[in-house]
């Protein structure tokens, strides 16, 4: 019996994982808010007609029109003369769901391209393709020469998400409705001509894919189909689609059919060569790019680590941007929401229409302008990643001077960013301030300058003095715009630029250095006199030392009232800027503190004077743990800003601090996600959708690095605390995919305990022992929980890949660990009620039976059961009852191979489920009679012992069936005692069975639903290697359905492995599978024990040595 310690951790450790799971269905269940603005339109969906004899079946094509007025369809098509695009729906999506970016396309297309801006540009790395010009060699349009053609692919919203098999026929079907769109661009063109319209521009050759969802996915399996033509697709366009793996691999076709695509993706992005090593062809892929379009944190379905293209597309051919980084929209939305925010639709509408080369008429050929017309339309200037200050940390001011490259690029307005010059452009000349523009300048002579209004004056920095003593870094926020409202200069020395004057000494404009960042809400306009509230900024300026290197002084000229460019000015003008050292701004969040602030908030006060830029360091990603930060103005250096005292008032609860003080920005860098900004962060939980702690996971994803801007001018109180609800919520989510792999390994090891009992004589203990006993210290656990993570590190050494953050990868893994055995506690637990509750009313029932011999219904009840025993009588049906297994078995396997794995899988539950019923009522029976046998010996009293046998009478023949008398032919309590634990060791094995088998039946649960979905619609036959692993399983079941079984050897070579040891190694597998977020391999070692059980067991029939690996001697008193 377990001891009160051991129940103890059993007690705690289902408590902890009760409280994890409703604290996370709580955290996903609770609405959120997007920001996003909703898409409206006058949809209107063309079907496009199918040759009889290329009849795809059940699914269907359409064109997408935008607009109120109906319209005459045969009319329409023979007018269709745009780009073509293909929107793919994803899992339980509809063909409709095109419309928001349809209709924003034709609205893009009709009105022109957005307004240009004048902030800084993302630029192509040198490892995307790009060259020493970034993207500025890549012109975006100044007007659209051809519109979008969008269509549709309606596919009767199935889950593809849920089942291989449907993926691969929505792929079959996508290629064919590809072909079949450009063939009615060729019809539409030939009725013209019959017509006689008149003919202009070139038919298309590729047509551009949007997928949502699955449909990504769907996209590119359609790519590497060996049915479609090359370079009939060149562009794809996913948004939250899971690149890497499903996003809960449960079913083997399915994970298999995402490793087949993205291997195929790997190859077709080699080099082909002989094996000589000559070169053969240049890659099958090269001419495709893909873009990823992540949802971000609110994203629920999809994870950004799914959404990753590492691995699978080379960053010249692609790249995954997370909807939180993305220009101009820099919100995360759910994962259907993606589809409608306006924000996202419209940016994505212009970048699509930007692909369009203005002189073909056809989307851009050369991969290298598509990829950077996606970098300078996503990509804002901020970088990907915090490196950017920690190079300028590194920066070491060289003794020489620079050398005549970096001359030139100076000189020419380039800036060198690490290894890579970006271009800066100047203003444009229709923007240029005149020298009368400027009343007079201002020559500032404290680290911090500060702007409050729209006044035409220019501002001179002396850089070599104000960034002494170690302040050699600047930073600039405001909200006013580049060029109209605000341009920077650099200058060698004080004076006039000349045109005349030499390269080296000309000033350099590093306006377009400004990098334009989402601003909050703008404050409301208040009375003219009174004071206004400070906006939040909309721009980030920042300079290093190498920037800086060969220059004195930096000017800040702030455009007169009005704006040049023609507009009324903000209602309140901001800007601040500082030298700073980034050493001053560093604070690290130790992951102690972090966990302590759970608890109670811990306070940080930041004083007058501060730096503006601090960069918070988080020892755990807030990917995992969820930070609220609370910043609360504690002052704003009102006393000495020249007020009098009395209207001064109380600082710390003065309203004119608030309005002093521009409002705070947080930008938040994830390794997986990338940016994420949060503005006006007066109190705001910062999470980010990163991926730490897992096996795949890089060095450096353990923490997150945020960047606060605050006001210098104003003292905070700033308060940090974790949030555990929103962390258990984002365990969840995580770890889903590993837990479930941890899940069978805790039942392998489970049954693995069972096992060893049985071969060292001793009784079968219960699911729930064995979990207990496997979750000790020291050597149990270390041996099932901390092994098999060594062993994946050691795979990682051995295949030369990089190792994951290993203190926060062993603690999470750990941590999935004992939550699976929670959970999987619960659900021993309830199963193990259900039977018990069966047992009892069954044994009930029949101590009943008697009773009920007078009752005109038993009569009748008596009468049908003698009806049908004419029918059992039949030879067929005598021998079935005699065979039971072979009916489990044959029926089962019927089911998984014709009809659906999860209905044969359903089939072996019920055959462990009667064994555990038939077991309970014996034992619960036996323990009846055993108990009533002993107050009889005990008392010697005959009277009651013939009350007894009158009460044994009464409750049936069957209740004396199988309760075992001893060798003299008494029968003693011991001997019902003996035949009660041999039935509750049968039950505890088929108890381990039925759990195992059930958590393999529920794993085929969301593709059994497809399934159902599908009927009535053209069923085919299950996939083989699905149905072949099912296979395995049931010869698995059926192997093992009694205890003796237990003790089958299995020789190889001159050793003989025992069934704990195999079971062992199982458990193994399956951690190893959860750790790689692949659930699905679990089916792979449970498969196999029982085909290699079932061989051996054929095998020893057939030389009748059955009874040597099968020891019927141990426990022969009990079964």
């Amino acid at each position: 019996m377990p001891s009160f310690a051991a129940k103890c951790r059993v007690v705690a450790l289902v408590i902890v994982s009760v409280w994890i799971g409703l604290a996370a269905l709580y955290g996903l269940l609770k609405p959120v808010s997007n920001g996003c603005i909703m898409t409206y339109m006058y949809p209107t969906y063309i079907p496009i007609s199918t040759p009889e004899e290329l009849s795809p079946g059940k699914y269907g094509l359409f064109l997408y029109h935008e607009g109120w007025k109906r319209i005459d369809f045969k009319e329409h098509l023979k007018k269709l003369n745009g780009v073509p695009v293909l929107f793919i729906p994803g899992n339980g999506g509809s063909y409709k769901q095109v419309r928001s970016v349809a209709a924003e396309s034709d609205r893009a297309y009709k009105g022109g391209p957005l307004e240009h801006t004048f902030y800084q540009e993302a630029y192509l790395t040198n490892e995307e393709g790009g060259v020493d010009m970034g993207v500025a060699r890549f012109p975006l349009p100044n007007h659209y020469t051809r519109m979008l053609d969008w269509f549709a692919v309606d596919l009767e919203g199935e889950h593809s998400a849920m089942d291989g098999h449907i993926l691969e026929e929505h792929t079959d079907y996508v290629v064919y409705a590809i072909q079949r769109i450009l063939d009615q661009y060729k019809e539409s063109r030939d009725a013209r001509t019959s017509d006689g319209a008149a003919i202009s521009g070139t038919l298309p050759k590729s047509v551009i894919l949007v997928g949502h969802s699955m449909g990504g996915f769907v996209a590119r399996a359609a790519v590497i189909h060996p049915r479609l033509k090359k370079s009939t697709v060149e562009t794809i366009l996913t948004l939250s689609s899971p690149h890497q793996s499903p996003p809960v691999a449960l079913q083997p076709s399915l994970g298999h059919y995402f490793e087949h695509v993205n291997d195929e993706w790997r190859k077709g992005y080699e080099v082909q060569k002989t094996r000589s090593g000559q070169y053969l062809a240049e890659p099958v892929l090269s001419h495709v790019i893909v873009i990823s379009i992540s949802g971000g944190i609110n994203d629920y379905q999809v994870r950004s680590k799914l959404e990753s293209l590492d691995g699978i597309v080379p960053p010249t051919h692609g790249f995954m941007i997370s909807s939180t980084g993305m220009k101009n929209v820099w919100l995360s939305m759910e994962h259907q929401a993606i589809l409608w925010c306006n924000q996202l639709v419209v940016q994505v509408s212009h970048t699509l229409l930007s692909l369009i080369d203005p002189e073909t008429g056809q989307p851009l050929t050369d991969t290298t302008r598509r990829l950077g017309v996606f970098t300078k339309m996503f990509h804002s200037g901020i970088p990907p990643n915090f490196d950017w200050m920690t190079k300028l940390q590194l920066y070491k001011k060289p003794t020489h001077a620079r050398n005549k490259d970096e001359k030139d690029a100076s000189a020419f307005g380039f800036v060198r960013s690490g290894s890579q010059v970006q271009a800066l452009s100047p203003c444009p000349s229709n923007m240029h301030w005149t020298e009368d523009g400027l009343e007079r300048d201002l020559y500032i002579q404290t680290n911090t300058v500060t702007v409050l209004a729209m006044d035409g004056r220019r501002r001179w920095l002396d850089m070599e003095k104000l960034g002494s003593d170690g302040k050699n870094h600047f930073i600039f926020v405001t909200n006013l715009a580049p060029c109209s409202g605000v341009r920077l200069h650099l200058w060698p020395q004080k004076g006039k630029m000349a045109v005349d004057q030499p390269m080296s000494k000309r000033v350099m404009e590093v306006t377009s250095k400004m990098v334009h960042i989402p601003s909050g809400p703008a404050p409301r306009q208040i009375e003219p006199g009174s004071q206004t509230e400070q906006p939040p900024p909309s721009a980030v300026f920042w300079l290093g030392p190498e920037d800086m290197h060969g220059f004195r002084f930096l000017t800040i000229s702030v455009a007169p009232r009005p704006a040049v460019s023609g507009r009324p000015p903000p209602a309140a003008s901001m800007a601040v800027g500082q030298f700073f050292s980034p050493k001053d701004g560093e604070r690290g969040l130790s992951p102690g503190f972090l966990l302590l602030s759970g608890y109670s908030p811990k306070e940080m006060f930041l004083k007058e004077d501060h730096p503006l830029a601090f960069n918070l360091s988080f020892g755990i990603s807030l990917g995992l743990l969820p930070v609220t930060l609370s910043l609360k103005t504690a002052g704003c250096g009102i006393k000495t800003s020249g007020l009098p005292v009395e209207e001064a008032g109380d600082v710390e609860n003065s309203r004119l601090c608030k309005l002093r003080c521009f409002p705070p920005v947080a930008l938040a860098w994830d390794t997986t996600s990338g940016l994420h900004i949060f503005p006006n962060i007066f109190s705001e939980t910062i999470v980010v959708d990163g991926s730490p702690a897992l096996w795949t996971s890089t060095q450096g994803s353990e923490g997150t690095t945020v960047l606060l801007l605050v006001d210098p001018h104003c003292s905070y109180r700033t308060s940090v605390s974790a949030s555990f609800t929103a962390a258990a919520s984002r365990f969840l989510l995580l770890y889903c995919s590993q837990i479930i792999g941890f899940s069978i390994a805790a039942t392998f090891f489970a049954l693995m305990r069972q096992a060893r009992s049985w071969e060292l004589d001793l009784p079968i203990p219960s699911m729930l022992t064995a979990l207990e006993s496997n979750l000790r210290m020291p050597v149990p656990f270390l041996l099932q929980a901390i092994l098999p993570i060594i062993i994946s590190l050691f795979f990682s050494l051995l295949l030369s890949q990089s190792l994951p953050p290993i203190a926060s990868f062993i603690v999470i893994s750990i941590i999935c660990y004992l939550f699976a055995n929670g959970s999987l506690i619960i659900l021993i637990l309830v199963t193990q009620l259900v039977f018990y509750v069966a047992a009892i009313v069954h044994v009930f029932i029949k101590t009943r039976w008697q009773s009920w011999e007078g009752n005109p219904c038993f009569m009748f009840l008596h009468w049908f059961i003698n009806l049908t025993s004419g029918f059992i009588s039949f030879k067929v049906i005598r021998v079935l009852r005699a065979n039971p297994v072979l009916v489990t078995d044959l029926i089962a396997i019927t089911l998984v191979c014709f009809v659906h794995p999860a209905l044969g899988l359903f089939i072996l539950l019920l055959s462990h489920g009667w064994c555990c019923h038939n077991a309970l009522c014996s034992f619960l029976m036996a323990s009846f009679r055993s108990h009533a046998r002993r107050e009889l010996f005990d008392s010697r009293n005959e009277e009651n012992s013939d009350g007894f046998e009158q009460f044994a009478f009464k409750a049936g023949p069957e209740f004396k069936q199988g309760l075992p008398v001893d060798d003299k032919g008494s029968s003693s309590p011991e001997s019902a005692k003996s035949y009660a634990e041999g039935q509750l060791e049968i039950f505890h094995h088929c108890h381990g069975m039925f759990v195992l088998h059930l958590l393999s039946t529920l794993m085929f649960a969301p593709s059994l639903l497809t399934w159902l979905q599908r009927i009535g619609m053209g069923q085919s036959f299950p996939w083989f290697w699905d149905s072949a692993l099912c296979i395995g399983i049931i010869l698995h079941g059926i192997c093992y359905s009694k205890p003796e079984f237990n003790s089958m050897t299995f020789p190889v070579f001159d050793l003989e492995i025992r069934l704990s040891s195999v079971y062992l190694l199982a458990g193994y597998s399956s951690y190893i599978s959860g750790l790689a977020l692949a659930p699905y391999r679990v089916f792979y070692p449970m498969a196999a024990i029982g085909v290699v059980s079932s061989v051996f067991r054929i095998i020893q029939r057939k030389s009748k040595e059955g009874e040597a690996h099968f020891n019927s001697r141990k426990h022969s008193h009990r079964h």
